[in-house]
């Protein structure tokens, strides 16, 4: 802002401006209000603006209202010609116009858009910061087959951010491998319908239809005995699943598909996308096995 030639008040106005806006935007977003009293849809929109603002607190977002005659320096300035007049400021720039934006929604889709695009910094930002390297640990003790120690890390997690999602769709896969099927169940049957925690709800839905690895040696003697038993392959297959034989499971509900893609109205082919569910659909061994079956279904 150019101070040339103005007043000493002139410039304690810009100063004020300068602390209230300029430095807090160096790492938050400000939303910069313009409203005066006798403005009529400024008390409508003023409160929504608070609410907003309150809600993403949080995320490094603050609200700054500024009076157009009380402050006309500042007010000249941004050559404000009608209020209300809201403006996003990161790093001492205007980086959005919320001026059109009038409902709770509209303003919020602006704020996510923008949070996406620029660096704020705020204390939900850094809680993430904190977390994210805790969820690579609990992903990679699932990995290693350690339910338990995956469980403790994800807990942890919830600790700090009880509403993460992603670390609670862990835990319920973390309790599956830990044999803890019904509590996993108990623990995603009061949780929101969130493509988070898919996975989570789909490695329960396997381990329910599994068969205990003990059940393996009569099954896999069905299966030799009588190759076109879908059904005893079917079952071999769980128990793979439930023995952490995914290799297996997967070649014996692949056979069932090259046999006979409708058995048990598309059974094998809706049990092995539960598995690609619970493996993960970015993990390697899931873009292979698609392959493969890609391969059954259009030769």
């Amino acid at each position: 802002m150019a101070t040339l030639g103005m007043s000493a008040d002139e410039k304690a106005a810009i100063d004020q401006f300068k602390l209230d806006v300029v430095e807090p935007s160096m790492t938050g977003l400000v939303i910069l209000y313009f409203t005066a009293a006798w403005c009529g849809p400024c008390k409508a929109l003023g409160p929504v603006l608070e609410k907003v603002a309150g809600d993403y607190a949080m995320k490094g977002v603050s609200l700054v209202k500024y009076d157009v005659d009380a402050n006309p320096v500042v007010a000249a300035q941004f050559r404000i010609q009608s209020i209300p007049t809201v403006y996003a400021v990161f790093q001492g720039q205007i980086v959005g116009d919320l001026t059109p934006a009038r409902s709770e929604g509209q303003l919020t889709r602006t704020l996510d858009q923008l949070l996406k695009q620029f660096p704020v910094q705020g204390a939900a930002q850094d809680l993430q910061a904190q977390i994210e390297p805790l969820l690579a640990i609990g992903e990679e003790a699932l990995s290693a087959g350690d339910g338990e120690g995956a469980a403790g890390v994800f807990a942890q997690i919830l600790d700090l951010a009880p509403d993460n999602l992603a670390a609670l769709g862990g835990l319920a896969r973390a309790l599956v491998v830990a044999g803890r099927v019904e509590e996993a169940e108990n623990m995603l049957a009061g949780a929101p319908d969130d493509p988070a925690l898919e996975r989570a709800r789909a490695a329960v839905a396997l381990a329910k239809t599994a068969v205990p690895a003990s059940d393996l040696g009569p099954l896999e003697a069905a299966v030799t005995a009588n190759p076109d038993d879908h059904q005893a392959r079917f079952e071999l297959a769980n128990a793979q699943m439930g023995s952490g034989q995914r290799d297996g499971a997967a070649d014996n509900l692949l056979h069932i598909i090259a046999a006979d893609r409708e058995w048990n109205d598309g059974a094998a082919r809706a049990q092995l996308l539960k598995l690609f569910d619970v493996v993960g659909l970015m993990d390697p061994w899931v873009s292979a096995q698609r392959r493969r079956l890609s391969a059954v279904l259009f030769t």
